[in-house]
């Protein structure tokens, strides 16, 4: 201002310095002149904006989030607010409210540990994360369990969802079958050194393979296993995302048991990738069209044992007798390999050179007692030494009982008499 009273600048350099129009700057001159420096100090300081939120609908919106979203995150109590109850609201501000009503601490940084960054993948499909987040999912409305995740490295989509029991092999190969039918074959799958992936007996041969990796190799798709959990940070921060909104979404939802949340994750999904998901860096797919037959896929994605029939064309697989139906004598299968087929669904399937084998199963009776768990241990092991002591007749047995002694009388009559068969005539005491 100095410089233009000066007239050492004129008003349109003076306006594209400071980013303000010509006519701003002209109202500026005229203040400058008449009181100085204060002239240039805006009359509205210290009062509050015009922009500001009314403070009903604030308060209407703490209410809602102290009754419903108190657990929440501020984006996603947002979110909610914006969806549910059509109240738009910056993030920060839904934060700081949630912080000056208690809802939301503020995190302190964490410690800073550098590791060296991978870029993405270039195409949809070339790289798929996998991993199993066992999680309390149902907040203690129904048994803990594993949600299995895949998700792109290219775009950070989530592909497949599935809640299991625990970490399987056919867990993992159910899921991989629904990713094929829906996407395709990727290029590689990106996962831990889960046992399921990878053999961990140092006395392995080379060429042994897992289940799920003999099934990769069949496919075609790459087997890779990290060597910590930061290398395959995508799936481990889209683990902790999961544990906090799918949680508070199934709550919504009124979720309560795996069946019912597995039939709704592909709507959480399609939301879930709408909100997150980025463009790759090319736009072609890298996924495969799987051109085989339905029935071979599940026979490939299936845990797979070899057995050999006997002489009564029967053989025995996890404790069970399975025993080949057949109308003829069928001496070709005496001794033959036959492959058992354990499908993710809990069929079994008996095959020989291709062809399929009717079969039926009966239990055979186990030898070995049944393993306990940490609440039997003591009840088995008294139960055994009880056995080693032999019985012990109980308190109210009548041998216990204050029987009458028989001191007081006479001892018994000894009888004589003569030997029958002894022509001596000695004579032999018999008590």
């Amino acid at each position: 201002m100095a410089q233009l009273m000066e007239r050492k600048l004129d008003q349109s350099t003076v306006a594209e310095r400071l980013g303000i129009s010509v006519r701003q700057v002209k109202r500026l001159k005229c203040s400058y002149a008449q009181f100085g420096v204060d002239g240039l100090i805006s009359k509205r300081r210290g009062q509050p904006s015009n922009h500001r939120l009314p403070a009903a609908t604030v308060q209407l919106a703490i209410s809602i989030i102290g009754s419903r979203y108190a657990d929440f995150g501020p984006t996603l109590a947002a979110e909610k607010l914006a969806e549910q109850h059509g109240i738009s609201l910056a993030v920060e501000t839904v934060r700081q409210e949630m912080i000056a009503a208690g809802y939301w601490k503020p995190r302190r940084g964490k410690a800073i540990h550098a590791h060296p960054m991978r870029e993405r993948r270039w195409r949809r499909g070339e790289l798929i994360q996998i991993d199993g987040s066992p999680h309390d999912w149902f907040e203690g409305r129904a048994a803990k369990c594993c949600l299995l995740v895949f998700i792109d490295d290219a775009t950070g989509e989530l592909m497949e969802l599935q809640f299991v029991d625990t970490e399987t092999t056919l867990g993992y190969m159910a899921a991989l079958e629904r990713h094929i039918l829906r996407h395709g074959l990727p290029a590689a799958l990106y996962s831990d050194r889960h046992s399921i992936f990878r053999l961990t007996l140092p006395s392995a041969p080379a060429d042994a393979a897992t289940q799920f990796q003999r099934a990769l190799q069949e496919l075609g798709i790459e087997g890779i296993q990290a060597n910590s959990p930061q290398a395959k940070g995508r799936v481990e921060r889209a683990n902790q995302t999961l544990q906090d909104r799918l949680v508070k979404e199934m709550r919504l939802a009124g979720l309560n048991d795996q069946a019912s949340a597995n039939a709704w994750l592909p709507y959480f999904m399609a939301d879930f990738n709408r909100r997150f998901a980025v463009l790759p860096a090319l736009e072609d797919d890298a996924h495969v069209p799987y051109l085989g037959k339905a029935q071979t896929l599940e026979r490939i994605l299936s845990v797979q044992q070899q057995r050999c029939l006997s002489k009564n064309l029967s053989c025995q697989f996890d404790k069970q007798l399975l025993q080949v139906k057949t109308q003829s004598q069928a001496l070709s299968l005496r001794g033959a390999r036959v492959t058992v087929h354990c499908h993710h669904d809990g069929r079994m399937e008996l095959l020989w050179q291709g062809r399929t084998l009717a079969f039926e199963t009966s239990t055979k009776p186990t030898k070995q007692s049944a393993p306990a768990d940490a609440k039997e241990v003591n009840a088995r092991v008294d139960w055994a030494l009880d056995q080693r002591r032999g019985h012990v007749p109980p308190n109210t047995h009548p041998w216990k009982k204050n029987a009458p002694r028989l001191l007081d009388k006479t001892p018994p009559v000894v009888a004589m008499f003569e030997h029958p068969k002894s022509n001596m005539n000695s004579k032999t005491a018999v008590p």
